[in-house]
């Protein structure tokens, strides 16, 4: 079905055709401005009248203006190869998309019980393991767990909060909202989410007024309250660095950027150095106390005296120095065993657990090939579901059977039937999509969400996340690293 626009009453050419002329609407896939019918959603109206009023032209020319300040910038990702690290703009579209804050009210409200849950359950298996000790979890999942680690058993956080910074991965079919994974380690996206509000607000002013668009702009002072609060000793005025891997990482600039946000130094771990039981940062004037580290390394990477012995990245004592309780680290070692795809099927049954709540938020339906009947079903419905490796991220590892060559299914069944619990298969979702620009008009692409959840006294949520956006025309893989990019993400009052 094609979207139709009203014709204007003046006269126009072929270069100030209809933005929304040639618009399909497929009811397979919930389209988040339109209905099936193909009749704007009430809160979407102000923004199709806008739309409709701009030519074509100058949308592209917005589009064009988008991108450039996106380059001025510096907003950039890496994907490494075998020789070299390729710096990439994000690529980001100039639309935004929209929810109506009751529906955002909803899925906040979700988030924060998720959240709540996974710091409960960290605390928990770290410690008495109840959980496991009542059979709600299999035992061998997480001790067997490659992000399980066992240096952390007997270590009591501050309010029992292992995961400062969350990124959840949202999804919407036909049926609502679903929770696709938990980024719990070193969640990254969100100085996307505050640039592209940035770039896209600049020149839809009127509009995000009208809109009264929910404010996003206050996270990196949100996210400095929260890590000042995980500070040891009730210090007053905390020192909090970011410790980062350096220029070569994938997400430096978000490094930067977030350092910058909140006024705080960003450091590498020769930057840092542990003595008398306390970690310091060197300084032009000598050294200086180090109270919080928002660390953007991997776990095992932190420290080589306790984890990886030939890691040029971390602090030499820095985990010893952390178990004395004298640093606090957001987020802290240990905090993959939660996000491992295959113990992400089970957190509905830790709200359960810890909450006595039924979830808010679903989970994708999730098969386990450790499982003996799920490991038939998904080597037998290969070409109908998504299979992941448990422990990749990033869009690695995984098939996309509906879209691989029966060559590729046949290798990856070699694969899963060499190490089962390796893998989780879920079904192909009719991801929702909303309208991109294109220079053909505006075509409808396949979106996610990443919202960013902070817990440290409180759970606070900023309304608003990265939303990724597949641009590739029928692509459901919408990581930057796999050619995805990014929208604006309006919580709007309607």
């Amino acid at each position: 079905m094609n979207i139709q626009r009203r014709e204007a009453e003046h006269d126009t050419d072929e270069s100030d055709k209809g933005l929304f002329d040639h618009y399909p609407v497929d009811a397979k896939f919930l389209d988040e401005m339109f209905s099936s019918y193909g009749k704007p959603f009430p809160h979407c109206e102000l923004l199709l009248n806008t739309l409709s009023g701009m030519s074509p032209n100058n949308l592209l020319k917005m589009q064009s203006q988008v991108e450039q300040s996106f380059l001025r910038d510096g907003i950039t990702f890496s994907i490494s190869s075998e020789n070299n690290a390729l710096e990439k703009i994000i690529p980001v579209d100039c639309l935004p998309r929209l929810i109506r804050l009751q529906d955002w009210n909803r899925i906040e409200s979700g988030l924060k019980q998720r959240l709540k849950a996974l710091n409960l359950f960290l605390d928990d298996v770290y410690n008495k393991s109840r959980i496991l000790k009542d059979g709600v979890i299999p035992v061998d999942m997480i001790y067997g767990c490659s992000q399980y680690l066992p240096e952390m058993r007997g270590i009591s956080l501050p309010q029992g909060v292992h995961v400062s910074i969350c990124g959840t991965d949202l999804v919407q079919d036909n049926d609502g909202f679903k929770v696709l994974e938990d980024n719990l380690r070193v969640p990254s996206g969100v100085s996307y989410m505050l640039a592209n509000r940035k770039a896209v607000k600049s020149n839809f002013r009127q509009l995000f007024r009208q809109y009264s668009v929910q404010r996003i702009e206050h996270y990196g002072s949100l996210l400095r309250q929260t890590l000042n609060e995980l500070a040891p000793h009730n210090t007053d005025n905390p020192c909090v660095v970011i410790l980062t891997p350096g220029a070569y990482n994938s997400a430096f600039y978000e490094h930067v950027f977030l350092a910058r946000e909140m006024g705080i130094e960003i450091v590498q771990g020769q930057d840092l150095l542990v003595h008398n039981g306390f970690v310091y940062m060197r300084t032009t004037s000598g050294l200086k106390r180090v109270d919080v580290i928002y660390r953007r390394v991997d776990d095992t990477y932190i420290d080589p005296l306790t984890f990886m012995p030939d890691s040029q990245l971390g602090v030499p004592g820095l985990f010893h120095v952390f178990r004395l309780g004298n640093v606090a680290i957001a987020n802290a070692p240990g905090t993959g065993v939660a996000d491992d795809k295959s113990v992400y099927a089970y957190v509905p049954e830790m709200i359960r657990y810890y909450l006595a709540e039924e979830p808010l938020l679903p989970n994708v339906q999730t098969h386990l090939c450790r499982n003996p009947e799920d490991l038939e079903y998904t080597l037998d419905n290969l070409d109908k579901l998504v299979v992941k490796m448990v422990g990749e991220s990033g869009g690695y590892g995984m098939l996309v059977g509906p879209h691989a060559t029966p060559e590729a299914r046949d290798e990856y069944a070699r694969e899963i039937r060499k190490d089962p619990s390796n893998f989780i298969a879920q079904p192909t979702l009719d991801l929702s999509r909303m309208p991109c620009l294109t220079p053909n008009g505006a075509t409808p692409r396949h979106v996610d969400l990443r919202p960013f959840i902070l817990q440290a006294r409180e759970i606070n949520i900023v309304p608003g996340g990265f939303c990724r956006v597949a641009l590739t025309e029928g692509s459901l893989v919408v990581n930057s690293s796999q050619g995805g990019g990014g929208k604006d993400f309006w919580v709007v009052v309607d």
